[in-house]
Formats: C-alpha cells, structure tokens, sequence
C-alpha cells in the first residue's frame, strides 16, 4: 500500500505483519500480548471518541504522561483526525508546562495520573481553560461509546466524519527542551515521519522477529519515531517496560533483542557490573579489571582496523566466559542490536563494549529531523563516529565546522516563529548547531554545540564537550560544566558523586588533562552541590546540563575560578 501518512504506517502494519503480540504490557504480573488487530480497534474507538467530543484538523491535544500502552493509541487517534498531539515531558513542573499550553493553543489534554491531572488543574488556573482532560489511570482509554470526561457535546456531530491528514499537514509540536533560551515547537508533518520511519528501518535492518522494549519518553522524538513508529511499521514487537526503576527487571523478563536508549543506560551497566565484582572480593575485581583492559584494548585495534595479537584474541575468548556474557544477560541476554542516541557515547564505553562483543552503535540527529539522520550499523561502524547518513539525507559541513541538514525528515518550522525558522532554514537546509566533521569513510562525527565552543583571550578554540565526557567516565565525577570563554586558560565546574573527596577528583582532572593541547587543559576547578534537576531549571528533560542556568546560578564561582586567590 501507498504510505504517506503516519496512521498508514499503522494500516501497513496490520495488512503485512498480523502480529498476536504486536505489543506486550505488565498487567497484573504478567506479560500480556496486544494483537495488531486488537491495537488498531483501539485507536479506532479512541478517534470515534475525539470526533465526538470536537477534535478534529487542526486542534492541538496535550499528551502528559508517561510512556505507557495508551499514549501510544491516543496519539495515532489525535493523528488521524488530522489534529496535532502536543507531548510535554512528564517530569516538567506546572512552571514550564504552563508556558508550553499558552503556545501551543491546546484544547484538551490526556494525562496519566492524578498527579500529572493536578499539574493540567493548576495551569488552567492561571488562565488557559481546556475543554477536558482524560485520565488514564482512572478512565482507561476513551472509546466512541463512553464518555467519562464531559467537554464539546454536539460539537462532533454537526463536523461529522474528519478527512484524514495529508503528507504535508502538521503531525505534531514537540517542543525543544534547550539548553539555552526557551523552548520552541518544532512543526513536524505526517511526510516527516514516514520518510524518517523508510530510513531508519532500512539502516538498522530491523526483523518481524525482533523484540524491543520501550522506556525512553515517547514524549521525546527518539522514542516517539524510532521507538513506536519505527517498530510498528517493521512489525516489532513493542514492551513498555513498568517504569525505569524496573528497568533491570524487565530487561531480564522480556528480553529484547532492539535497545535504542541514551548513553547513561550502557554506562550504568557498566558500572552495575564493577560494582558487583568489586563487592565479590579482590580476585574477582582483579578479573573483571583484566577483562575491562582486555575489551578496551581489542575495541580499539579493531575500531582502527589494525591487527589483533593471537595472545589478545584469547584472553578476549577467556574474558567472555568470565565476564562480558554476565553484562550481556543484564541486558536480556539476546540483543542483537544496542543503539546509543540523544548525547555523546563516551569513547572508551564504546571501545569496551565493542570488544566485549556487544557493539553500540551510535547515532545522530535532532528533534528538527524527526529523530536519526545517521547510525552506525553492522556493515558501517566506528566508535566515536555517529555513521552513515541515512538514505536521502544529505549533510555538508559549513566554513565554521557546523552540520546542516537537508532532506525530507526536516521540519516545516517552528510553531508561530517565523524569524526562528527563517534563521534555522535557510535555502533548504536545516542548521543543527552542532560542529562536526564527515570522514574519509563517509561517517559524521560530532565534535560539539557551535554556541558552546569557547574562545580563550588568546585566541584559542576549545570545544568542552569531549572535555566534560571524559570527566564524567570517572566514577567520581557526576556532571561537569567546562568554562573559559574570554578567559586565559580553561577551567571547571565539577559535580562529585556521591563519597567522591576533592583529592581524588583532582587526580581525575589531571588525568583528562594528559593528553589535551596546552590551551585545552584545565588549570583550575570548583565543585558544586549535586542539585541540578530538571525541577529547579537546572536540566533539560532529556538530563542535559543548561548551561547559562548553571553558570548564572554560579556566576561568583566561575569568577573565583579566574580572578579569585
């Protein structure tokens, strides 16, 4: 069939896959199948019901909830009356969810529970009455037959039967998180996320037989578009895991052979796994620092496409026996593709894990490009790299080192922001903000944030990213904000985890700084409470430091560091 729409992908899905288990969700203790069939009844009772209640082209519609089962059918029911969903983080406080529903013009909302309800409750307020909200905890999912939520009335007969929505209409606003300035909509089409889907599955050669389990936010474009979309139409199955606490749990239960997650969960499993063999005793911490040395090392020849010693591939052979098949059944024990987006994969993680056998593959893109425009694959691989472009996407690097995109996932534009989208498009080709390179291979690689690049008194550039990534491979190190803009040298603010001493993190330090250029290292450093949430602003809801909050907040600090004793 002719796809050009995302509730067609839905249709695809049905008429080519005709999966029993096309969905699988927690209920009672038990892992129940949701037919493809019985999936697309679903979203079919859910528009039958928001016909009934006035939605129809055009309309904006909050979704507030965590990623669950009914944000999935309530969302392909808003899209295929050709109206919009507005998604908003559910970890976002009333402050900046207020400001998200006066833009957007919402008039109705779905939320999860009580407490996202409360949220909607105090927003509408302040002023910005809504025609109803749903709750799914209590209500379940809207079907044409209920009601439960009072609101339009007759509105829906006198519009009757909505065309559906053609390639070019507006699918959805989701707004950015920024790390600096405020948010805006980013105005993706029905034609955006189709062809994002066709190429993202076609680069990560997804299989009907695949298994993937959901726990991302679909509120944000990586989960929402590779995630959802993606998988339905490659005929996937989907498993939202319970929450992320049951993570590890869930991973052991269902287990996946398709991660698609941020670097901090392969971190964390990393780390989960050092942790365990250090509570075992010396002789299994020795073991498992042997084998983390071994993977390293046989990651990197590899990665550099040089030859590998016999002696190594052994102790590789040994080490996998010992070591990596454990780590390995902490994710399920049969993924078969690890996928890594959404901010930098720290380079020796990535060098570990491809010489443990279990190779991430990395990828790249924005919220402005419907989710990927590259990954890494099977036959295309290199750490540090983000991949390929996918197919139909093209990509040039501009005189100042910065990526701009051109093809069919780029957005329309942003909601009610003309000056923006004219800055951001130009000539057809969206500028990402982001400085990188594309190598001999054809590979992306992205070296930092354009805004972020600091320039010294003298001159010098410097980007922090990496800086502030190999800081944080410590385990005594949290987060770190690199700084020196204007400045003579460079330094740091650093937020320690938890028992980290000032002593030991200055070693840390001094170890990042032995392989940087002179102007590179830092010269100096500060630590800062671990109070950096998204509740107090400090935060992005995709857990990225904003920077001019952090560094307004710690303005005097940031001058000690230069012009302090």
């Amino acid at each position: 069939m002719d796809v050009k729409t995302t509730p067609d992908l839905l249709s695809y899905a049905r008429e080519t896959h005709r999966k029993a288990d096309a969905f699988l969700v927690k209920r009672a203790g038990q892992w129940v199948p949701i037919s493809i069939e019985a999936f697309q009844g679903d979203v079919e009772r859910a528009a039958g019901w928001l016909r009934g209640q006035g939605i129809g082209r055009g309309d904006r519609v909050l979704l507030l909830s965590e990623s669950r089962y009914e944000w999935a059918v309530t969302d392909l029911a808003i899209l295929s009356l050709a109206a919009i969903s507005v998604p908003i983080y559910p970890t976002l406080p009333v402050s900046q969810i207020a400001p998200l529903v006066r833009d957007s013009g919402a008039v109705a909302a779905f939320v999860s529970s009580q407490g996202q309800r409360e949220k909607i409750e105090a927003v509408q307020g302040a002023g910005h009455p809504l025609r109803w909200i749903w709750m799914f905890d209590r209500d379940g999912l809207p079907a044409q037959e209920g009601g439960g939520a009072g609101g339009a009335g007759g509105a829906g007969a006198a519009r009757g039967a909505a065309d559906g929505p053609g390639p070019d209409d507006v699918a959805t606003i989701i707004y950015t998180s920024g790390t600096t300035g405020a948010p805006k909509g980013v105005m993706l089409t029905h034609a955006n996320f189709v062809a994002e889907v066709k190429a993202a599955t076609k680069a990560m050669q997804l299989r009907e037989d695949d298994v993937y389990l959901s726990f991302l936010p679909l509120s944000h474009v990586l989960e929402r578009c590779s995630g959802f979309y993606t998988m339905l139409w490659a005929g996937v199955t989907i498993a939202y895991a319970e929450s992320f606490d049951r993570l590890p749990y869930n991973l052991r239960e269902v287990r996946p052979t398709v991660i698609l997650a941020v670097p901090r969960l392969y971190e964390k499993v990393l780390s989960r796994a050092h942790e365990t063999a250090a509570g075992a005793g010396r002789f299994t911490r020795s073991i498992f620092s042997w084998a983390y040395r071994v993977a390293v090392e046989w990651g990197r020849l590899a990665d550099e496409r040089k030859p590998v010693p016999p002696w190594l591939s052994l102790q590789r052979a040994a080490a996998s026996t010992l070591v990596y098949r454990k780590i390995a059944r902490g994710m399920g024990g049969r993924t078969r593709i690890r996928v890594s987006g959404g901010a930098p994969l720290n380079r020796e993680v990535g060098l570990f894990y491809l010489g443990a056998g279990l190779p991430i593959f990395e990828g790249y893109g924005l919220t402005e490009t419907s989710s990927a425009i590259s990954v890494n694959t099977f036959e295309r691989h290199r750490v540090s790299t983000v991949g390929p472009l996918f197919d139909g996407v093209e990509a040039r690097i501009e005189p100042d080192g910065e990526i701009v995109v051109r093809g069919p996932t780029v957005m329309k534009g942003y909601w009610q922001k003309p000056a923006e989208t004219a800055e951001a498009l130009q000539d057809g080709w969206f500028h990402t903000g982001d400085i990188g390179e594309i190598d001999a291979e054809g590979l992306l690689r992205i070296t930092d944030r354009k805004k972020d690049l600091l320039v010294t008194s003298v001159g010098k550039k410097v980007a922090p990213q990496p800086i502030e990534e190999a800081l944080k491979a410590s385990p005594r190190i949290a987060e770190a904000l690199v700084v020196g803009d204007g400045q003579k040298y460079v330094a740091a603010l650093i937020v320690p985890a938890a028992g980290a001493t000032r002593e030991a993190i200055a070693e840390d330090v001094e170890r990042v700084n032995g392989p940087l250029a002179p102007f590179e290292k830092i010269k100096r450093f500060e630590l800062i409470p671990n109070d950096l949430t998204i509740e107090n602003g400090f935060m992005t809801p995709s857990l990225k430091l904003k920077r001019k909050a952090v560094l307004d907040h710690h303005r005097q600090l940031v001058e000690r560091l230069f012009h302090g004793a």
